[in-house]
């Protein structure tokens, strides 16, 4: 079973969104407050990790999403640049994330492109609240005889996946 899930504002955020509201933390992403473009300080939400490596004991092939490109504007004024994109497999190395290709758009791609070249069973991804909602998820954009392969499952932005189920399964 092949999963793609997306990394920032599912999995990882900003370290300065610790023991923050959601409601708050949104408004620091909005306001591009302090770490929000501190890629390499972001830190995993709640307990995503221990829920990937269940999954992954399962038989779990994980593939991740990221918002971070070297080709376009990446949350704020800067350019993530081939350099710094590498900074998604140092946080996943650094708190032990579950090995896993890392996709990052290329000029002129976008997320749905890459979740239509993995086809995954499942993708998990946020509702964007605070990007623009489903017009910036990646579901919205699936080509229709793709998206009815591939179950969507959204979470809340900066909520994590800790609710998710254990058992892929029921996923």
């Amino acid at each position: 079973m092949k999963i793609l899930v997306f990394l920032q504002g599912t999995l990882i955020m900003h370290k300065n969104a610790v023991g923050k509201t959601r409601e708050e933390i949104i408004e620091q992403v909005k306001a591009q407050g302090e770490s929000v473009r501190d890629f390499s300080s972001y830190v995993p939400i709640g307990n995503a990790v221990d829920k990937l490596k269940k999954w992954t004991k399962q038989g779990a092939e994980i593939f991740y999403l990221s918002a971070l490109t070297e080709d376009k504007k990446a949350r704020g004024d800067e350019i993530i640049g081939k350099e710094g994109i590498k900074v998604d497999q140092e946080i996943l190395n650094r708190y032990g994330f579950p090995k896993g290709e890392i996709y990052h758009r290329q000029k002129g791609e976008s997320y749905a492109q890459i979740a239509e070249k993995i086809v995954p069973d499942i993708l998990i991804e946020d509702d964007c609240e605070s990007i623009g909602g489903e017009k910036a998820m990646t579901i919205t954009f699936v080509r229709p005889e793709i998206k009815k392969m591939i179950k969507s499952v959204v979470v809340k932005e900066f909520s994590g996946v800790d609710h998710l189920p254990d058992n892929i399964k029921d996923l």
